[in-house]
């Protein structure tokens, strides 16, 4: 009896398994078709808007409202493709080292967590879509509503996905998260007095002690920071959630970021018409013999392909794909090839265009061209220190079958390399004669690649064309929903004071520009690994600039010292998202390049000293 009841529930679970499969499969298309149709017509949208201006000189008013609102759902569509897929940022390191029955309980939580963050978020968002009906796009008229309706539809679908993946957990592991969550809010409810009196002391529980223990426990980043927002919006103010759903759209839906999911086509598309191949394959041929030589074809490549994408996931995502299997061929050490290339992502981060630049120029008003101008040196100066580094700890253990390339493999590999090479002049040129902005500028770098790709390389595979859509889509709505909570969690900083007090603070270090700039990087190393780049710049960018102008600070210079400091604090782990993104882009696990990175932070913490103490690297080519 007992075997034949035993031999029910395993019926049972199969079939039980087998409809959530098939419902989480429907759920999927569901997401995914969307998202896909969202990135072709962003594409289509700024496509339209270049050549409308440039060709017929007859711009479109509209692109850019269109363009916006479509982008919004693209981010929650994306977020949701990656939720589904476990692709939202999170550390793993510590639950990977606990045993089978209390990993399962953190999973379940880090899949519980996000489930209540999205269902405190969903009435707030409809109440706010619902406010904007009254108001209307200027230029085609549309009620706001349709724009902001993308997040309430985008939590009931993440909340969807969320059930489903809870239900695969057993019943134990379920009321684990429930009373852990519910411990939490009534701690946070009988202390709310407490945590109201000390005033900003508060603000290391929530965005120190609860962010850390809802990272190192899993939870994916993104939900953690907006969870702990809610928290001290509802502890310690009386600010109506309807605001943080504001601040998640506004963050999301900045037209700079605009320029992320078309970067990230971009790379991919560079990388499936082996463009990025071929490029890679020139620097192989010119360096792939020498000792520690496809370290130096790496951080090369990083430094040309940043000159494409301006995205340093889009970045990873072109050159790791296409060195890391000949690399680990040779028998280099996949925690140390990771580490160099989040590594080399820090070091790209002031590589024109970069996002970063671009934000910057738009917050604090320093020209954008002299940022780009600026960016260039900069980046050569960490290029060099890594190379230095990586030739003794990257060493191959095998290079019995690797020859010299002669002189007319090197001059073949660079005709065959020539139309990829020429996609950074094609940006910088497009943008520089203002062809199209910094935004749009990807679009003309996606039909160059389609063009060169049929008609010179051939190498267009259609059906990898729609898996790639719904991976561009993932990847943006994973990094966009991040910045959008970021946003939320800076916004709430701001309000509480503590982002003014941080500038007076940083303003009045003794030792006037030198300390000001020390404890700038110190700012902006934690800054990077806990807001992200844009964010941060965001939010400190306009109040620490003026300062750094009335030291005598280059406005310019600053601007690299803080970029690189906050890429640095963006790869650094535990917290710094760019090092998982360049883990999950490298399949490689968080955990072998957790001991391994920090001697590379540590050469460009060295590096980025050299940059702060000598002006003229980041000003010498300015006119």
């Amino acid at each position: 009896m007992m075997a034949a009841s035993h031999h029910m529930d395993a019926r049972t679970e199969k079939r039980q398994g087998i409809a959530l499969a098939q419902m989480e499969k429907i759920l999927g298309w569901l997401v995914e078709f969307p998202a896909a149709f969202a990135v072709i017509a962003e594409v289509i949208i700024l496509l339209s808007g270049v050549t409308a201006r440039f060709v017929f000189h007859q711009p479109l008013v509209w692109a850019d409202e269109l363009a916006s609102t479509v982008f919004l759902w693209l981010a929650m569509f994306g977020a949701a493709v990656a939720l589904r897929r476990g692709e939202h940022m999170r550390m793993t390191a510590l639950v990977g080292k606990l045993s089978g029955e209390w990993q399962a309980r953190i999973e379940a939580l880090a899949v519980g967590t996000p489930c209540l963050f999205l269902a405190l978020l969903l009435w707030p968002a409809m109440e706010y879509a619902q406010q904007e009906w009254v108001v209307q796009s200027p230029a085609l008229g549309l009620p706001g509503t349709l724009r902001e309706a993308a997040l309430p539809v985008g939590c009931v679908l993440m909340l969807a996905i969320s059930g489903l993946r809870l239900l695969r957990f057993r019943l134990r592991n379920l009321a684990f998260v429930a009373g852990v969550l519910a411990l939490v809010a009534a701690a946070l409810f009988q202390w709310g007095d407490v945590l109201q009196s000390i005033g900003n002391w508060n603000l290391v529980f929530f965005f120190v002690v609860l962010v850390s223990a809802g990272v190192l426990a899993g939870v994916p980043i993104a939900f953690c920071f907006g969870l702990v927002t809610v928290a001290y919006l509802l502890t310690t103010t009386s600010t109506p959630l309807e605001v943080v759903a504001g601040r998640i759209n506004e963050g999301m839906s900045s037209l700079i970021l605009l320029a992320v999911p078309l970067f990230i086509l971009l790379g991919q598309l560079i990388e499936m018409t082996q463009m990025a191949k071929a490029m890679v394959g020139f620097l192989a041929s010119l360096l792939g013999h020498v000792r520690g030589g496809l370290s130096y074809v790496l951080l090369g490549a990083m430094m040309l392909v940043s000159g494409i994408s301006g995205a340093k996931t889009a970045d990873m995502a072109a050159v790791a794909p296409v060195l890391f299997p000949e690399m680990k061929k040779r028998g280099m050490e996949e925690g140390e090839l990771v580490s160099l290339l989040a590594a080399s992502g820090a070091m790209a981060e002031t590589i024109p265009p970069s996002l970063v630049l671009i934000t910057i120029g738009s917050v604090t008003g320093v020209s954008i061209a002299a940022l780009f101008t600026g960016g260039l040196l900069p980046g050569v100066v960490l290029a060099v220190v890594l190379a230095v580094l990586a030739r003794y700890r990257i060493a191959e253990k095998s290079m019995e079958n690797v020859k010299r390339a002669s002189a007319a493999v090197v001059l073949r590999s660079f005709v065959v390399a020539l139309p990829a090479l020429a996609i950074p002049v094609l940006i910088r040129t497009a943008v520089v004669e203002g062809v199209a902005t910094a935004t749009e500028v990807s679009t003309i770098g996606i039909v160059y690649t389609i063009l060169v790709g049929v008609l010179v390389y051939r190498r267009f595979d259609l059906r990898r064309v729609y898996p790639m859509l719904v991976e561009t889509a993932a990847l943006s709505g994973a990094i966009l929903f991040i910045i959008g909570t970021a946003t939320c969690m800076a916004w709430a900083l701001t309000q509480s004071g503590f982002s003014h007090a941080l500038a007076q603070a940083i303003g009045s270090m003794p030792g006037g520009r030198w300390g000001f700039l020390l404890i700038s990087i110190v700012t902006f190393i934690v800054l990077g690994s806990v807001l992200e780049g844009i964010p941060a710049m965001v939010l400190f960018g306009p109040l620490l600039f003026p300062i750094a102008r009335q030291l005598g600070v280059h406005e310019v210079h600053y601007a690299m010292v803080v970029i690189l400091a906050m890429g640095i604090g963006l790869f650094a782990p535990p917290f710094g998202l760019g090092y998982y993104s360049a883990c999950t882009i490298g399949r490689v696990s968080p955990d072998a390049g957790m001991k391994r990175i920090w001697p590379y932070l540590g050469a460009l913490l060295l590096a980025l000293l050299v940059v702060a103490a000598v002006p003229w690297i980041s000003t010498g080519f300015l006119t």
